[in-house]
């Protein structure tokens, strides 16, 4: 509860022209807090409605808050989640590749992760890509439908939130993470699928809106059930049971679910704009961390 009431209570965390508005996105001109409504796409990240007048000017721009009885007087457009139709349009691409008969079964066997490619030592192969073109392959209809069905859900509301590149960082973290956990928990089995990295949104998405508060009961919900889906061919095969069920990457879910969740709390963490180099570091040392436990193999199996 004390990081909920500090969250609300630092106005770093709310739009500048919107206080009621909480946002994790700032301009780049003049660092201010800013929500989709006031964000306006630049070449190199977004400015606010007052840098974009003061840049049209040529002049210099100005850090004060705009008085209150003028905050809903600057119309902008608003910021649409570009990078989650940019990954659901390069995903379905590939979909289409796989489609094409006898060029599809290349795609896709050149795009899965499967561990024992990474380590020229044991295999002789050294394919590092596998570890997130993975994300790009699915097996079916189904299973790429349900995937950019959810990271539309999920994206469309969570990119504004973050911005962008945070987004996509998290996206390529969480994918990363499934990858390791298939490496370190089904080195031998071949896996497809984005599910790693929409568990690791499913993940953040929870951890920062309980940072802020929010209400979180219906991902709560939507989070335990796929989890149940999950994990139920892994508890069948425990108990000796689950013959002919459908083959789940648990290992890749459960990856991305917890890389997600701990870039989530790195987000919600290192909000301040004093505190953009220690996020910055914080993700970088986690993924170092993972490849760390790329190596664990060398050992099991070298």
């Amino acid at each position: 509860m004390s990081g909920n009431t500090e969250f609300r209570s630092n106005p770093e965390n709310f739009c500048y022209r919107h206080p009621e508005r909480q946002s994790f996105v700032l301009c780049q001109r003049c660092l201010r807090t800013i929500c989709p409504e006031c964000q306006t796409q630049m070449p190199v990240g977004v400015i606010c409605p007052e840098c974009l007048a003061e840049q049209q000017k040529g002049a210099p721009a100005s850090v004060k808050r705009m008085p209150r009885a003028r905050r809903n007087t600057v119309r902008t457009h608003s910021s649409r989640p570009i990078m989650t139709y940019s990954i659901m349009g390069l995903t379905g691409f590939v979909f289409l590749l796989q489609l094409i008969p006898g060029f599809g079964a290349i795609v896709q066997n050149e795009l899965s992760m499967f561990a024992p490619y990474l380590y020229p030592g044991l295999s002789g192969h050294f394919e590092p890509w596998r570890l997130f073109t993975v994300l790009l392959v699915h097996s079916g209809f189904a299973h790429v439908g349900l995937n950019m069905l959810a990271l539309w859900m999920i994206g469309r509301n969570l990119e504004p939130l973050l911005g962008r590149t945070r987004f996509l960082v998290l996206y390529l973290l969480s994918g990363l993470g499934g990858s390791v956990f298939i490496v370190l928990f089904g080195f031998g089995t071949p896996v497809i699928g984005a599910s790693g990295a929409i568990f690791g949104l499913f993940g953040a998405l929870l951890v920062i809106g309980r940072h802020i508060g929010a209400n979180i009961t219906g991902i709560a919900i939507v989070l335990g059930i796929n989890l149940v889906i999950t994990l139920t061919p892994l508890i069948g095969g425990l108990f000796g049971g689950g013959a002919g069920a459908v083959q789940v990457s648990w290992q890749a879910h459960i990856g991305g679910l917890v890389v997600g969740s701990l870039v989530g709390l790195i987000f919600a963490r290192t909000r301040a704009t004093r505190q953009q180099r220690t996020q910055m570091w914080l993700l970088i040392g986690l993924t170092a961390v993972m490849v760390l436990l790329l190596l664990v193999p060398l050992a099991v199996y070298g």
